[in-house]
């Protein structure tokens, strides 16, 4: 059986000519898209029909196809899945990587709308696409051969598919197994609920980051905003802090931080307080108090362009409290995790923040996603999330 074929325009973009896997509906001849089944793998060529990558098709979608694969040779099927699979695993284990990762990072290991992450013997997985929805079974079963995990979920309850006419859901895609997953990271562990916890229970792209307040945090007051299930709480603590308070608008993920303290024995040393940032840190302000350490991981302010200038309100505000409750002398752990929220962007706003707190600030460090989120330099939006570690002078 024959891939189906599209065909693009005459005039190709760069972002084409540069390896880029999307391919949009407007850059397709028009009619292209007809009578081409949805999520099935089809066959790019240019208006010379000259081959241009394989790839699967949502016509619902403004990217319209996703490219897998350059090689007109290449069967898509299960054993390409497999040597993918087997690739995400090297790649992993090279850099270090066992016990709890996330296997597969979408488009950063050229698996578009696909996202698995392992914790322990449970894998949860994300098909976030409907191409790669179809292959969802298939990948299940590579799982399975690959590792015989314990239990594997699913997690697709995530508003984007909704944009590819994919329905939400979440389940198991195994037999039922206790979703409340213990993990064992550097220096600290974790319960994860891999069921009801945000994305897929854990945010494991900011593993080395938390490993930078080492050698930052004996005897210091530290304040956690954002802290989800407390994972920069717990990291303080173990790491010497004198107290942590640890806030979060979700009292579901707070309970989840609490357990987490007592696993790692430091509950007596982190107080989680449900509050929204954006209201306890002016209180705190006016409050007098003051803190060596802070943490701001606030999720994405913007999905979008069109909402990029009130994120940059937001992030230019919380850090502009935050900076004001450091004592001379401490220390700023900030970050955004919007894609849209470039780097020089995010710079300049905490820049403008510190201006405008009269705080004069060095850097430290810059942080970004670990290494198991991959980056592609032709793919832009790999990467993510940046940080930075800035210390107040004055």
């Amino acid at each position: 059986m024959h891939d189906q074929v599209v065909r693009l325009r005459k005039k190709r973009l760069p972002r084409l000519r540069g390896n880029h896997p999307w391919i949009y509906d407007n850059e397709l001849e028009p009619r292209s898209l007809e009578h081409i089944t949805p999520g099935a793998i089809v066959t790019v060529v240019d208006h010379h029909d000259r081959f241009v990558g394989k790839g699967y098709v949502n016509p619902r979608s403004r990217i319209a196809v996703r490219l897998l694969t350059r090689d007109a040779r290449q069967n898509m099927d299960k054993e390409f899945f497999r040597t993918k699979l087997l690739a995400c695993l090297k790649y992993r284990k090279q850099v270090g990587y066992e016990g709890s990762y996330r296997l597969v990072h979408g488009e950063g290991d050229e698996l578009p709308g696909l996202i698995i992450d392992r914790f322990a013997d449970v894998f949860v997985i994300q098909t976030l696409t409907l191409g790669m929805d179809q292959w969802k079974d298939t990948i299940v079963q590579l799982l399975n051969e690959m590792f015989e995990p314990r239990g594997i979920y699913e997690r697709n309850d995530v508003p984007v598919r909704t944009l590819e006419g994919l329905p939400l859901n979440r389940g198991f895609l195994s037999e039922p197994f206790d979703p409340l997953v213990p993990i064992s990271l550097t220096d600290a562990s974790f319960l994860v609920d891999v069921a009801q916890g945000q994305k897929t229970g854990f945010y494991l792209d900011q593993r080395e980051n938390r490993l930078a307040l080492k050698n930052l945090c004996s005897g210091a007051e530290v304040l956690d905003c954002f802290c989800h299930t407390g994972a920069f709480s717990i990291y303080a603590a173990c790491y010497g802090a004198s107290s942590v308070l640890a806030c979060d608008t979700s009292e579901q993920s707070l309970a989840m931080g609490r357990r987490n303290a007592e696993l790692n024995g430091c509950q007596h040393c982190v107080e989680f307080l449900e509050s929204n940032a954006f209201d306890l840190l002016p209180r705190l302000v006016r409050e007098g108090r003051r803190f060596d350490l802070i943490v701001l991981d606030p999720p994405a302010f913007t999905k979008n362009r069109q909402g990029l200038s009130r994120a940059v309100a937001g992030y230019r505000e919380i850090n502009l409290r935050a900076l004001k409750l450091l004592r001379p002398g401490g220390f700023l752990f900030t970050f955004s995790c919007s894609h849209f929220m470039h780097e020089d962007l995010f710079r300049q706003t905490v820049a403008e923040a510190a201006a405008d707190a009269g705080c004069l600030i060095r850097q430290v460090q810059r942080l970004e996603q670990a290494k198991d989120h991959p980056v592609l330099w032709h793919v832009p939006e790999t990467q993510y999330l940046k940080g930075l570690v800035l210390q107040t002078l004055s």
